[in-house]
């Protein structure tokens, strides 16, 4: 059965790369590439919302003893009267049957008003919502799919063309259901629109997306020995990525209050909403803000959570002891330093360990310079060593992450520990090399969770550290501090190579020998 669902998996990702990069055959050269990462991901979430509430008022009706209904069938007219009326406040939107993927690509080839229909459905998908208590969750969700945008061509007609072959090539792709796709479609084509636009995608301001190997990990480390969590928390989420693997992952676990996170960066705000929805995660089900995490928290109300996963950008720079309030807030005060202007890695930390429930576990991405650099980052790493907050830290492989070979660490956090003891777990060598990043293989996952849970310390992998120990080393907490790299040169036996030199300086002298008697033979000769 697992060969199965991995062949289909393997299958629809195939198709899915295929579809895309034929679709970006079609428009190279007009669109850059990063932008059209916006338009496919875009359609591909307009697309996915029409064929979502079809089905749902498809459903209904066949259930109410009409077989052949089909709502992109009927008209407007009797979708207003007879089908908006509640939708909203069960589904968070409503969309017309004109309005519907299924109906504005039949006619895309031949619509000289393409763009500006398109501009108009994506904003009356976003009105349907005002007055509703989902209207936060669908303002702008079509804010970086500009359809009038010259980057899409210097004419209307040229504009209308490139929208045309993306409208048809996403509609060639074949999903099935997206919710039975045995792949994370969406999060698939966003990794692999990443994967092959990295130098433009790469790095901004510390952020790297997650991949999906990785997201993997830190669901199982936050989850580990845990049948039901209160709810979820990703303070800096990205295309929401971290949090739908928690669903992805747990969908037999309870999550009983649903999804949070929050974003600075508009357009991943906005990738992170529309990803829910994909997901099938209704907006009464997820909160995702938009703001600056460190100074502009906004789900205060919501905690503490039980599980926090996160990849905070690395070693960004922020104000701290430039404003003196700060020190003064509860997420930073109990350290007694605020992390250093420089380096805004362990604000993050402290963020997420103030955010995180008495019995909850946060998993977060690293990188390796914090756990050893000195000043206030020692002190905040004294204080959660200390206060025995720490639990394990993990030293992942190299290049894993698109646009950066860095080998990155998780710190497992918990406020519930029963030993003084810091697990560290070298999984350095636990990959599989593709072309052109390393990814976490299954066998690889276990690996490292095996550990987490048993921790039974195996030589070059993991050790599992009293404080004191930790003490001794200055509060240094580099997993190569603790586990031993192996030696994989060549062992040399000295009697092996002893009795080895013996034979070759015998075989020497009897060449020498040789050669003297040929000589003399020579000289006689003459």
């Amino acid at each position: 059965m697992t060969n199965t669902i991995a062949s289909s998996a393997r299958a629809q990702r195939e198709e899915l790369h295929r579809k895309i990069w034929a679709i970006a055959d079609d428009v190279r050269g007009a669109v850059d590439g990063w932008d059209f990462k916006q338009y496919i991901l875009g359609i591909l979430f307009y697309r996915f919302i029409s064929e979502n509430i079809t089905e749902f008022f498809n459903q209904a009706e066949h259930e109410a003893g009409d077989p052949e209904f089909d709502y992109a069938e009927i008209t407007d007219q009797e979708a207003e009267e007879d089908f908006r009326p509640g939708t909203v406040e069960d589904k968070g939107f409503f969309i017309l049957p004109s309005q519907l993927f299924k109906n504005l690509v039949k006619t895309a080839n031949n619509n000289e008003n393409l763009n500006t229909d398109l501009a108009n459905i994506f904003n009356a998908i976003e009105k349907s919502a005002i007055g509703y208590p989902s209207e936060d969750d669908i303002k702008g969700l079509f804010e970086d799919l500009d359809t009038t945008s010259n980057k899409l061509g210097a004419t209307v007609a040229e504009k209308n063309k490139r929208l045309c072959d993306i409208l048809t090539g996403i509609d060639k792709i074949n999903f099935g259901k997206f919710e039975n796709n045995d792949i994370d479609a969406f999060g698939d084509a966003y990794e692999y629109l990443i994967s092959n636009y990295a130098s433009n995608a790469g790095k901004s301001g510390g952020e790297f997306f997650t991949p999906q190997t990785v997201s993997k990990l830190l669901a199982r480390l936050v989850m580990e020995g845990k049948t039901s969590i209160n709810k979820v928390y990703d303070p800096t989420c990205g295309s929401g990525s971290l949090l739908l693997q928690m669903k992805k992952q747990f969908d037999d676990h309870i999550i009983d209050e649903g999804f949070f996170g929050q974003e600075i960066n508009m357009t991943n705000f906005n990738l992170a909403r529309m990803n829910m929805f994909l997901h099938n995660v209704n907006y009464n089900n997820f909160s995702i803000k938009r703001g600056d995490t460190l100074l502009n928290p906004m789900h205060k109300e919501e905690k503490p959570f039980d599980a926090i996963v996160s990849n905070p950008p690395y070693s960004i720079k922020w104000v701290g002891d430039a404003d003196p309030t700060l020190i003064s807030d509860e997420r930073f005060a109990p350290a007694g330093r605020l992390a250093p202007k420089a380096y805004a890695d362990y604000a993050f930390i402290m963020h997420s360990l103030a955010y995180l429930s008495s019995k909850g576990r946060a998993a977060i991405v690293c990188f390796p310079g914090i756990f050893y650099r000195k000043g206030a980052e020692k002190v905040i790493r004294k204080y959660l060593v200390d206060n025995n907050f720490v639990d394990c830290i993990i030293q992942l492989p190299e290049n894993l992450f698109f646009g950066t070979t860095i080998a990155t660490c998780v710190l497992v956090l918990a406020k519930n520990k029963t030993e003084n003891k810091i697990l560290f777990i070298d999984a350095s060598k636990e990959f599989k090399k593709e072309t052109n990043n390393n990814i976490l293989e299954e066998k690889n996952i276990q690996s490292i969770l095996e550990e987490f849970k048993n921790r039974q310390e195996k030589d070059y992998f993991s050790r599992y550290v009293d404080r004191a120990e930790i003490e001794e080393n200055d509060y240094n907490l580099s997993v190569s501090t603790y586990v031993e790299k192996e030696d994989t040169r060549e062992k040399i036996d000295i009697k092996v190579l002893n009795k080895e030199i013996e034979a070759t300086v015998k075989k020497i002298d009897e060449l020498r020998a040789s050669i003297d008697e040929i000589v003399r033979e020579l000289d006689h000769e003459e």
